[in-house]
């Protein structure tokens, strides 16, 4: 008798399940959508996991990944989208800046 376990149940890395989890990505999308937040995109939410709530790529089950994904808050989604905002005009800034003191 075989007592290996599902794939489902193995622990991967995060980025392992994201195509896997793809269906429920969108569905947090369109979750989002529905309270409001209509730029809402499934790379943006997956980015925020791997940012706020995993810290990086840790090794999780399917299940775990599904579960983050689906009690992801509009707050933590929002407080990141707020972050990326905030760092991308800095980055342009210091960009404008080096183009303007190179003239």
């Amino acid at each position: 008798m075989s007592l290996e376990r599902p794939a489902s149940q193995l622990e991967r890395p995060a980025s392992q399940w994201k195509y896997r989890v793809a269906p429920v990505l969108e569905s947090k999308v369109d979750e989002f959508k529905m309270l409001g937040y209509s730029r809402a995109h499934p790379e943006d939410v997956w980015k925020c996991l791997t940012q706020k709530v995993w810290k990086g790529d840790p090794n999780k089950r399917l299940h775990e990944i599904t579960q983050d994904i689906l009690h992801l808050s509009t707050n933590l989604y929002m407080s990141y989208l707020t972050v990326q905002a905030y760092q991308d005009d800095d980055l342009l800034a210091s960009i404008e800046a080096l183009r303007n003191s190179e003239k």
